[in-house]
């Protein structure tokens, strides 16, 4: 069974049908909505500030999800959307990630950023502390810079199969 850990009078939510690994990690003021799948060795760290997560949204094996306590002077929060896959090792760190997105394996996500629906951040890119991302938009590198523009056909058959694709994944594992 995963580890659920009420902190500072704070007790993780996690919404009907939601599938959490036996080694997931979710701490604190922890909100996962509804059909989520929350992979192995993933930690949501909701012990200083608040993360909310959307439906149908995975967070894949070794990511790592926080925020800046609201005492510090730039604190934030972490809002992860709707239909959202963040994979394997990546780190959103008090960001805004809107629905219908990808963000790629070992991806850094900083503090108050804020990542447009539809995007894709590509593997090992480096989103920095504040950016505006467009929506629609493949972002890579380090610093993260636009790309390209993602075509609705792209948006169905990367970001929204994923998504769909891990809730059939995480059906192998329920009981």
């Amino acid at each position: 069974m995963a580890v659920i850990k009420e902190v500072r009078g704070h007790t993780p939510k996690v919404g009907e049908g939601s599938w959490l690994a036996e080694t997931a990690v979710i701490i604190g003021d922890v909100t996962i909505g509804r059909d989520c799948s929350i992979w192995y060795g993933a930690v949501l760290r909701g012990d200083v500030n608040k993360i909310t997560v959307g439906d149908r949204t995975n967070v894949q094996d070794g990511a790592v999800i926080h925020t800046l306590f609201d005492g510090s002077p730039n604190p934030s929060q972490t809002y992860i959307g709707s239909d959202v896959s963040v994979g394997h090792n990546a780190i959103i760190h008090g960001a805004t990630v809107e629905d219908k997105c990808l963000i790629g394996m070992g991806a850094t996500i900083l503090d108050n950023a804020v990542v447009a629906e539809g995007c894709i951040i590509a593997a090992n890119a480096l989103v920095l502390s504040g950016a505006r991302l467009e929506p629609n938009s493949v972002y890579a590198g380090v610093p993260a810079k636009k790309v390209k523009e993602i075509t609705p056909d792209q948006r169905r058959d990367i970001i929204e199969r994923t998504a769909r694709d891990y809730r059939m994944y995480a059906s192998w594992y329920e009981m």
